[in-house]
């Protein structure tokens, strides 16, 4: 039996498979990657993992990026720890991608021309009020005003790519920043 995606049997190509499928899930809102989970650490310890847009991906970079409110607990997760990892399930392709990176905030000025790229509807999402997290009375006891000094665009500098294939023959792999991006097999 021939294995479905032929590109997982190289370094090469599956390295470049996982950039596809993260530019791919920018460009379209049902690709898998489109909604990857960001993990973070938060200031007392403990590992939060919540599931985010992916907005950009430039794999010449190695950045990616997700939009959220300065106000949400990932904001001082980050500050406090600027390491995160994200998280791709990709059912179609049998592939689990891992990401570690270093975030940088962005806000202001340094988000100004993103912000108004914005679609009207989406803007809703940064200023909630109370801020995200914030015990309220009941379920509907928030604004969703749109508050551009609440816009916030994570900056993820890629520092390694974990990669699982589920084949007839599994396969995984890992490059990192720190060895010049040179792939390796891993046992699955």
């Amino acid at each position: 039996m021939r294995d479905p995606h032929p590109w997982a049997a190289g370094l090469e190509s599956l390295h470049d498979q996982v950039w596809l499928r993260l530019q791919r899930g920018v460009a379209d809102r049902h690709a898998a990657a489109r909604h990857p989970v960001l993990a973070t650490v938060a200031p007392g310890g403990m590992p939060q993992a919540r599931t985010v847009v992916l907005r950009a991906a430039d794999p010449e970079a190695r950045l990616l990026e997700v939009h959220t409110d300065i106000h949400s607990a990932k904001i001082a997760d980050l500050r406090a720890n600027p390491h995160a990892a994200l998280h791709v399930w990709d059912a179609g392709a049998h592939l689990q991608t891992r990401i570690e990176a270093r975030a940088s905030i962005l806000t202001g000025d340094a988000v100004a021309a993103i912000w108004a790229r914005v679609p009207d509807p989406s803007r809703q999402s940064y200023g909630t009020r109370p801020a995200p997290g914030t015990p309220i009375a009941d379920a509907l006891a928030y604004d969703k005003p749109a508050d551009p000094a609440a816009f916030a665009v994570l900056r993820l500098e890629v520092l390694a790519i974990d990669a699982v294939h589920l084949g007839q023959r599994h396969r995984r792999a890992r490059w990192r920043c720190e060895t010049g991006w040179r792939g390796e097999w891993l046992a699955p």
